[in-house]
């Protein structure tokens, strides 16, 4: 049916005078009711009004008798107009009818109202005096509070939110308070001047960072818009004094985790007493330290964290994972291989019922261990057992890696053509995968020892993008293969050229120089160049302690070698720390670091070659 045009406004008046009844009907007689803390900044969405058919039902006896409600026929239509005139496009006279009207009748509704409009026609000022308005008015009100704050913060007024945002944590139950902290730091982090957002929230805290129960926490949520504000130091120095006053708070560790780095080293130091500290520490922050430690290639002490959390936790699924690769990348290949598969046991049980992102987020993990375990078994060269697992992955991107191992296991196998077929079979949705595409091609040629076709694929891509460093260091790297050390030199310096933050280039150059016994002091300043880039990278401090054992530095080579092995005890890092100590008369140790090399990887072909040189048979 249509309305006339006077019959649709006489509609609309009376929806809108419906909407006026409700709101006051609806208004709560305890403002101060407790409820879960509302976000500070986050606006309120405005009411959305619902006509219901209502039936009237006996009351129990024990229900108070209905109150008389104030609104007077001259307070309906005051706020009927106020409505009518800020939907006709004056907000300003709706505004002060509604808030007048929320004044009279002392209505938390109608107060939120006012504040919608203002807020609607961008007069942050008449939302605040709406907000302030309804404070007075209301004074036990949490929600007036609240949007006082939020609109404080909108409005930049950072320094006038020390006593609401004070009375708003007292008011709030300590089951509530984590959640309100949070709030707290993400909503100060917006204000413009973080500094003073900072000051702000630890004068507003004064009480709770004195509280053996709350400080912890307290002090993280000052910690954390320190260095929101660029005050690193400051936020340490928040960290340390929340983990003294509250020792059992995983807060503080958690802020100080995010602080690890070689030029925090007071940081990590909070993280690791907590953990030692507390029996029952959170299992998820442990995690977040293996990960950390696994950025910084730290792998041991990565897999001693995930294995105190699988020893004290065995039910959680991701930890098992995350060790299971570790263990993997160790070549603890037992090891791996039962970490990963009680990772998809446990994965296979927990996630029923999961929510659809963790549900996502647990499928990945177990494709990723299909992977893994597939990769083992193509280690012990069970080609069969390989390709069960990978007919198990499933998911878009698993299944290309998935078909890249499975390319990798025809080459493997000498079907070298069928492998290059599979790879060049995968889809191609970005330019990205066209690329990733190419260099598993490269590398299947690679690893089957074909390195003049390898290198030709490469130089035809080179040629077509030749500023593109990835195919240029895996060129430089193939024309090594071939003996081309001149080309290989050209290209990486290119490279630096391109990319001059690139440690591959310089300690790939530097390395070159050293392992030929040439140029020995440019090979170690490229090499320091490197370590400079990478501190914290294993296979450059190899590199840096064999051109250190050429320039006759041996001791020092041995101290640095030493020390990479311990980080990563790779095969090739070994060959070349068991030389060192070979050649100081130390043929014992020697023999059973290269022993340890070859039950790792015993087809390394640096280690062959250091072994059939020095004519051992460890």
């Amino acid at each position: 049916m249509n309305l006339s045009p006077r019959r649709h406004r006489l509609a609309a008046a009376a929806s809108l005078a419906l909407l006026a009844c409700a709101v006051h009907a609806q208004s709560s007689s305890d403002p101060a009711a407790p409820g879960s803390p509302a976000p500070i900044i986050e606006r309120t969405s405005p009411p959305k009004p619902a006509v219901r058919p209502r039936t009237v039902a006996a009351k129990p006896a024990s229900e108070p008798a209905a109150q008389p409600s104030a609104l007077t026929a001259d307070l309906f239509y005051e706020i009927l107009m106020g409505e009518l005139t800020t939907r006709s496009g004056d907000p300003g006279s709706g505004y002060a009818l509604v808030l007048d009207a929320a004044r009279r009748l002392r209505d938390g509704k109608l107060f939120q109202r006012a504040v919608e409009i203002a807020l609607q026609s961008r007069s942050g000022d008449a939302a605040l005096a709406a907000a302030r308005a309804w404070q007075e008015s209301l004074p036990t009100s949490r929600d007036a509070r609240r949007i006082e704050l939020q609109i404080l913060i909108a409005l930049n007024r950072i320094s006038e939110t020390v006593e609401p945002l004070r009375a708003e944590v007292a008011a709030t139950s300590q089951i509530e308070r984590p959640l309100l902290m949070a709030v707290i730091t993400r909503n100060y982090s917006r204000a413009s001047d973080k500094k003073l957002a900072a000051s702000v929230v630890e004068q507003a805290l004064v009480d709770e960072l004195k509280s053996p129960t709350s400080g912890g926490m307290a002090w993280a949520t000052v910690g954390r818009l320190r260095l929101n504000a660029g005050d690193a130091s400051g936020a340490l120095e928040a960290a340390r004094k929340g983990q003294e006053i509250d020792p059992t708070s995983d807060a503080p560790a958690a802020l100080a985790l995010e602080m690890i780095d070689p030029g925090q080293p007071l940081a990590e130091p909070i993280v690791t007493r907590y953990l030692n500290n507390n029996p029952k520490a959170a299992p998820d922050l442990r995690v977040a330290y293996a990960r950390v430690l696994v950025e910084n290639r730290r792998y041991g002490d990565a897999s001693t964290q995930l294995q105190a959390v699988t020893t004290s936790r065995p039910e959680l699924a991701e930890p098992w994972l995350l060790l299971g690769s570790l263990q993997m990348q160790a070549k603890q290949d037992a090891a791996a291989e039962a970490s990963l598969k009680r990772f998809i046991e446990l994965s296979g049980s927990q996630g029923k019922g999961a929510a659809a992102a963790d549900a996502d987020d647990r499928k990945r993990g177990v494709s990723q261990a299909y992977l893994a375990l597939a990769q083992l078994a193509e280690r012990r060269k069970d080609f069969a057992a390989a390709e069960r697992w990978l007919a198990r992955v499933d998911g878009a991107d698993e299944l290309v890696a998935a078909q890249s191992r499975r390319a990798g296991l025809l080459a493997r196998q000498g079907k070298l053509a069928q492998a290059r077929e599979v790879i060049r079979g995968l889809p191609e949705r970005t330019p990205e995968d066209k690329k990733q595409k190419f260099l598993a091609e490269v590398q299947l040629l690679r690893d089957a020892k074909q390195y003049q076709a390898a290198y030709d694929m490469l130089a035809q891509a080179s040629a077509a993008t030749p500023d593109d460093a990835d195919l240029v260091y895996d060129q430089a790297m193939i024309a090594e293969k071939l003996n081309r050390l001149d080309e290989m030199e050209r290209l990486l310096r290119r490279l630096i050229q391109l990319k001059p933050d690139s440690q591959n280039a310089y300690n790939a150059l530097g390395y070159s120089f050293a392992d030929r016994k040439i140029r020995l002091e440019e090979a170690r300043t490229l090499i320091q160049k490197a370590v400079q880039l990478a501190p914290e990278d294993p296979f450059i401090a190899d590199s840096l302690g064999w051109v250190e054992f050429r320039l006759g530095n041996t001791a020092e080579a041995i101290r640095i070698l030493e020390a990479a092995y311990k980080t990563r005890p790779d095969p090739e890092i070994g060959a070349h720390f068991g030389e060192v100590l070979w050649s100081t008369g130390q043929k014992d140790r020697a023999v059973t670091i290269w022993k340890e090399a070859l039950l790792s990887d015993a087809e390394n072909e640096t280690l062959q070659e250091t072994l059939k040189r020095l004519r051992v048979k460890p």
